[in-house]
């Protein structure tokens, strides 16, 4: 698949299994969370752009970069939010901006509840957050409403998707890249992906 890079990183994958297991507890649910979306980022950012810069050390000066761009992080609401934290702590000025969409159960569409995005783009660079990209519907909803936002440089960062979800992601946005920890099987006729992890935020609030 063109434009989708599941992480090759062992360390993200001894996490998954972690996090996969249903006996995992909420709170170690919510740090295996952060710490996958913390490996995803890394490397979802490789091709940020800097620009050179001197820096003095006790020693002599030293060449080094800044980054160049404003990063913008969404999580889309609820499940999103676990993921934030680990993103923040690779890139701590990073704004944070929510857009909030639910899933029909009747329908499994997407369903807008809130926005609070300005009126002009204040960041460059958008990482769409969210753990699982399951038929796609959210996702695709959320670049739609950052594209009319203004927002050029979208990356999606989930923790699984299903093929249906990626091919519906392709088929509106094939610009934007898919960072994931992995590819699971199938959707069921209920719209969780399998093998999965269950429901991703309910694991994470304890509200399951």
């Amino acid at each position: 698949m063109n434009n989708v890079y599941p992480s090759p990183h062992p360390l993200v994958a001894h996490k998954l299994a972690l996090l996969r297991r249903k006996d995992t507890e909420s709170q170690h649910f919510r740090e295996l969370v952060r710490e996958i979306a913390a490996l995803l980022t890394y490397e979802a950012t490789a091709d940020l752009l800097t620009k050179p810069i001197s820096v003095e050390t006790p020693l002599a000066t030293a060449p080094g970069v800044e980054l160049q761009e404003n990063i913008g992080l969404v999580p889309i609401l609820r499940a999103g939010l676990g993921m934030v934290e680990g993103v923040w702590e690779l890139m701590p000025n990073a704004e944070v901006w929510h857009i909030g969409l639910y899933r029909d159960e009747r329908t499994l569409k997407p369903v807008e509840y809130y926005n609070k995005l300005p009126v002009a783009p204040t960041v460059s660079v958008t990482l769409i957050l969210d753990p699982m990209l399951a038929t796609g519907g959210s996702a695709v909803a959320t670049i739609d409403i950052l594209k009319r936002w203004g927002v050029t440089k979208i990356k999606f960062v989930g923790i699984l998707a299903a093929p249906q979800g990626i091919e519906l992601m392709q088929e509106h946005h094939p610009e934007v890249p898919i960072h994931l920890a992995v590819i699971d099987e199938c959707l069921n006729e209920h719209g969780f992906i399998i093998p999965g992890l269950g429901d991703a935020g309910d694991r994470q609030f304890g509200t399951g």
